[in-house]
């Protein structure tokens, strides 16, 4: 096995950069620590065969390789004029001044390498090393953009060639971080290596249509065109919160009216759509609350404005763009006083943060978390509740974007301290959490073996945490609960929990922060909480 990789090795013809052995990923206690199946199974011939420069033997984009000499020459072509634009202020209106201070100022100390997850887990293999993507992308740069650029002049770098295999196996590593942004947290320069594979996807997708199709095809294209990236129409939203009102009336013994379209309501409560079809129990529990504490709420039917996922946060700034657009029309045409996105860390981001970059004037509405507003309900005593309902091991989840970049640290917490008795921190906690290892659309790409990597390496880290928060009660005899507050999180948990058998193995089970309040309701007669939601 090979660890020490150098840039160079990007430009050789054909193999594998580096391989991947299970034996070095850190150790899982056990009885994780032996796994009946391979933790990442291998490329066939054929798939080989189309991805025959793999950086690690995983598939997440997945290029062609070109047929003739002139077809690589246009591909290289295509990606050095992306390249340009990404350093102009016209075409980077987003994220152009951080990127260049990583570039100019980072001095490759290495200290963030062992805050990135991705790099312990797989036993500290160079390939996700945090300076890597940077290294190689700085060298791209420093040799073949324009040396009289303005922004360029103080970027270093030696000179590296640019082939097909090197470009496709740069657009593999920019998919190989989880953008947690872990390793920005830690750096003392506030250099964000996290932020340049963001803007290396950008390139590859707004100049070459190349991302994976879970992403954009599945993903934000389809939302555009649908209203939502799960494929959700308007009509089926509709059929959807009528079968929820049902839910809702046999939990509750009363029927409650969903608000949709409600005009001048003070909330427009935008969901992330994948609650309404894989976690119905979170909108259900929403709804619940909202109706119990006199909340003055909507949600809205309209295109985009009922799916508050905007994937173009992770890959593409025009997709981002007109999908907070879109979200932002939907709240204008209500006449909202604010929107208030609900348990989605990608849609924090999206919509709280990087929004401010894209929308304006009257469509710059007030955007929150329905954390804080969910602590003031539970808090106030606006809702009965009683903890006992909720004796049972709990631990908290962290989403990055909601903890480590917005520092909504307190508000879950407080809440489960007075609903869970037995509530317990992982470690590290708060603007220390780990990722879940889905993070930037990996809950999502399904591509080849992808999935395993995912579980087995960039998750890892993660269900390291879990099983020591719970190691007091680390058999199947008692039930735990993992509170993930973001859908994508929740996907990741789903799959990773599943991978392991952690079901079999510890019954650890896993959702969201409202399903917990609800289940400690004294109004409801039965356990919310159906533990064969899994």
């Amino acid at each position: 096995m090979k660890k020490t990789v150098h840039v160079a090795e990007f430009t050789r013809l054909g193999g594998q950069v580096t391989e991947l052995d299970p034996a070095e990923f850190i150790a899982l206690p056990p009885p994780y620590d032996k796994m009946e199946k391979p933790p990442i199974r291998t490329l066939t011939d054929d798939q080989r065969k189309r991805m025959d420069t793999t950086l690690d033997g995983i598939v997440a984009v997945g290029l062609q390789p070109p047929a003739t000499p002139e077809e690589e020459k246009a591909f290289i072509e295509k990606f050095l004029a992306g390249l340009e634009k990404l350093f102009s202020v016209e075409d980077n209106w987003t994220f152009l001044q951080p990127l260049m201070h990583t570039l100019e100022y980072c001095v490759k100390c290495q200290i963030c390498s062992d805050a990135c997850p991705v790099y312990v887990s797989s036993g500290r293999q160079d390939i996700y090393r945090p300076t890597m993507r940077p290294e190689l992308f700085r060298r791209i740069v420093s040799t073949y953009v324009k040396k009289e650029h303005p922004l360029l002049r103080k970027i270093k770098g030696s000179d590296i060639e640019l082939n097909w295999q090197t470009l496709a196996r740069l657009a593999e590593l920019a998919y190989r971080c989880t953008l947690c942004r872990r390793c920005a947290q830690v750096c003392l320069l506030g250099c964000d290596n996290a932020l340049v594979s963001r803007e290396i996807r950008k390139v590859f997708s707004q100049q070459m249509g190349i991302a994976p199709k879970e992403i954009h095809e599945k993903g934000s294209v389809q939302q555009l065109r649908v209203g939502s990236s799960t494929g959700m129409t308007p009509a089926a939203l509709k059929d959807i919160l009528e079968f929820t009102e049902e839910e809702i009336e046999a939990k509750l013994g009363r029927k409650i009216k969903i608000p949709v379209d409600k005009k001048g309501a003070e909330i427009l409560l935008i969901h992330n759509a994948g609650e309404f079809i894989a976690w119905p129990e979170n909108l259900e529990a929403f709804v619940i609350i909202l109706d119990a504490a006199g909340v003055d709420w909507t949600l809205s039917s309209e295109i985009a404005g009922y799916d508050s996922i905007n994937y173009g946060v992770w890959y593409d700034d025009v997709q981002f763009a007109r999908v907070a657009i879109r979200q932002s029309q939907a709240a204008k045409s209500l006449g909202v006083r604010k929107i208030s996105f609900g348990e989605c860390g990608h849609a924090h981001k999206a919509g709280i943060v990087i929004a401010d970059r894209v929308v304006a004037g009257d469509l710059n509405i007030p955007r929150e978390s329905s954390l804080p507003l969910l602590e003031e309900i539970v808090m106030s005593g606006r809702i009965k509740l009683d903890p006992s309902r909720n004796d049972f091991p709990v631990t908290l989840h962290d989403p990055c974007n909601m903890v480590r970049l917005m520092g909504i640290v307190e508000p879950q917490r407080r809440i489960l301290k007075k609903i869970c008795p037995q509530f317990r921190e992982m470690t590290p906690h708060g603007v220390e959490n780990y990722c879940c290892g889905g993070g930037s659309g990996f809950a999502i790409t399904q591509s080849t073996n992808f999935p395993d990597w995912r579980n087995s390496v960039s998750g890892r880290m993660k269900m390291k945490q879990v099983l020591d928060a719970f190691q007091d009660a680390p058999g199947p005899e008692v039930k735990k609960y993992v509170c993930a507050p973001c859908s994508n999180c929740k996907g990741q948990f789903r799959d990773m929990l599943d991978y392991y058998g952690a079901w079999e193995k510890s019954s650890i089970y896993y959702g969201g922060l409202v399903e917990l309040i609800v289940n400690a309701m004294v109004d409801l007669k039965q356990p919310f909480i159906q533990w064969e939601w899994h």
